[in-house]
């Protein structure tokens, strides 16, 4: 997996936990929370893979096939951990673009929106970073990523409104420049089944 390769200190990691344990009132050393510490340091190697990762590093492999009409990737499962109250969100990702003769295959888009997400984050963030690692990678005349997600930070507390999503996009190239041709990918990209 690739949570292997990810170097943290796992042993400032479980001494941090162990801190915020007995910092809440709770002890360490009971059963139940015994391994706690060790979990959580190998949660966050699971969580964080993505951190000192490249995206576009996934995006290099492509096919020249003349191809310069639109892709679309919909409904692309995806998670990433709120890097303000280091919460999940997730949910579901659509990727557009349009080639100009090379097209990458579908699961190293994906793959690209995993390594981004794979780090503390904020949605509106991970939706221009992913935008722009298509565009300036794959150099097709456009490019527009929709996101949507529910954020746990909002659903379990604070405002505490399960169920409410946010809804970010970002568009590069002809995508953003072309007011009728982003409102057809757009509307194709926001499709339900």
């Amino acid at each position: 997996m690739p949570w292997d390769l990810l170097s943290l200190d796992y042993d400032r990691i479980q001494n941090a936990v162990r801190e915020v344990l007995v910092a809440i009132g709770e002890n360490p050393q009971r059963e139940g929370l015994a391994d706690t510490p060790r979990r959580i340091a190998e949660m966050y190697g699971e969580l964080f893979w993505g951190i000192d990762k490249d995206a576009a590093s996934v995006l290099t492999t492509t096919f020249d096939e003349g191809y310069d009409e639109t892709v679309i990737l919909r409904d692309i499962p995806f998670h990433s951990i709120c890097e303000h109250h280091f919460l999940p969100f997730f949910g579901i990702a659509h990727i557009a673009y349009i080639p100009t003769g090379r097209v990458a295959g579908a699961s190293k888009l994906a793959r690209a929106l995993d390594v981004l997400a794979s780090r503390p984050q904020i949605q509106e963030r991970l939706t221009s970073q992913l935008a722009d690692t298509l565009y300036d990678t794959l150099q097709p005349s456009g490019a527009a990523v929709i996101m949507s997600a529910e954020h746990m930070c909002m659903s379990i507390r604070g405002a505490r409104k399960p169920g409410s999503k946010i809804v970010t996009t970002a568009a590069r190239g002809s995508l953003k420049t072309l007011p009728e041709l982003r409102q057809d990918i757009f509307a194709l990209l926001r499709e339900t089944r």
